[in-house]
């Protein structure tokens, strides 16, 4: 009678297989991702805690999931090797990093009324938007050069100074009720009109007669 084998290892084989595919980059790239995700799990922690503890730390991994997106394009050209994946990936983490975990935060403090909720949202969509003409444009964008020459429209780690403003206003006892700006009543909903910072981010990114030098 043959022997039987394990139906789980071709399985685990190609499991492996992909993380072999991966570069050093990507694993950096992972890391960004990874403060993203981190950063949404303390935004919901500091809502059912009331504890800043978790609001800050929050905030805390903006600037460490941009730290992790610089170094993993630098990384990359360092060992002069890029791939689509390593680009696809770079573009899902961002919409994390700098798009969902920007938004959560904001709600999280206190930008929570039906206006607000529908600026986070149009916020991190013109991320999701901006992030994918990246991609399909980077090649006519770098003239057959290894790197863009200029971005259309602001980069969305610039939301990193969203996440700043929000930890200003948590350091000044600013969040909830005590929002800067207060709360308007515009019709059914309320808008705090901090949210309004959300909307110009995102339409600056999406806007295509912004260039900025990218270098």
């Amino acid at each position: 009678m043959p022997p039987t084998t394990s139906s789980s290892a071709p399985s685990a084989k190609r499991h492996f297989s992909m993380i072999r595919e991966f570069h050093l980059a990507d694993f950096f790239t992972l890391g960004n991702a990874a403060c993203g995700v981190g950063a949404v799990f303390l935004a919901m922690a500091f809502m059912a805690s009331g504890q800043m503890a978790h609001f800050y730390a929050a905030a805390a991994l903006a600037p460490a999931a941009f730290i992790f997106d610089v170094l993993d394009g630098r990384i990359a050209r360092w060992r002069q090797h890029s791939s689509p994946l390593g680009r696809e990936l770079d573009s899902l983490a961002d919409v994390i990093s700098f798009g969902v975990a920007p938004a959560a935060l904001g709600f999280a403090a206190g930008l929570n009324g039906g206006w607000d909720s529908l600026l986070l949202i149009y916020f991190v969509c013109c991320g999701v938007s901006r992030l994918a003409r990246f991609n399909v444009t980077a090649e006519s964008l770098s003239a057959g050069g290894d790197k863009v020459k200029y971005f259309e429209g602001t980069p969305i780690p610039t939301s990193v100074a969203l996440v700043g403003v929000l930890a200003w206003a948590a350091s000044q006892g600013s969040l909830g009720a005590q929002l800067w700006g207060g709360a308007w009543v515009l019709g059914p909903w309320t808008l705090h009109p901090l949210a309004l910072l959300y909307a110009l981010s995102g339409t600056l990114m999406i806007s295509k007669t912004l260039r900025i030098p990218k270098f």
